[in-house]
């Protein structure tokens, strides 16, 4: 089995730094074209569901969190309160520089490791291992709120395509 930290922090790191490349596209498309970032941070593409900003806090929140329930490893707390792309991109800025600083020592025994998330209904428990835990919730819920992310962006009109997302655009 390979280390977690393969599993986690290598992928998602580049998906968090083409992420920063594409909030940026979106901050240039709003100066380009003399338009209110709040429309693109507060939509959606169904009523039911996250608009843009919480797709992104969601996405970093499960990222360290994953790394906080896997390692001892102190997570940065982030206080959900940005207003603005650039707030967002320091957001995931700050990601990246966290999983910059990991090392695949942090993650040694997590694979094994015993993991319980707590929700609002309640907590969910990974007894069986943090490999379970990390290709059960961790990934599918990153991609998830990454993808959407990208959706509405592109729902709105943003000029990206699938190597945007990938991060080799």
């Amino acid at each position: 089995m390979s280390n977690l930290y393969d599993i986690v922090v290598t992928p998602l790191n580049k998906r968090f730094l083409a992420l920063d490349k594409i909030l940026t596209k979106l901050a240039e498309h709003c100066v380009t074209n003399n338009m209110k970032e709040e429309a693109f941070l507060n939509d959606r593409l169904f009523p039911d569901m996250f608009p843009l900003a919480s797709q992104v806090r969601i996405a970093t929140d499960m990222t360290k969190g994953a790394v906080g329930r896997l390692t001892s490893v102190d997570v940065p707390k982030f206080e959900d309160n940005e207003t603005t792309v650039e707030e967002l991109r320091a957001r995931v800025q700050r990601l990246i520089a966290f999983l910059g600083a990991l090392k695949a020592e942090d993650f040694q025994d997590s694979e094994s490791k015993q993991v319980v998330m707590k929700r609002p209904n309640g907590e969910v428990l990974f007894e069986d291992n943090g490999w379970n835990y990390v290709m059960d919730a961790v990934l599918p819920n990153v991609y998830f709120h990454l993808t959407t992310t990208y959706a509405i962006l592109r729902h709105r009109g943003l000029s990206l395509g699938k190597m945007d997302f990938l991060g080799r655009a």
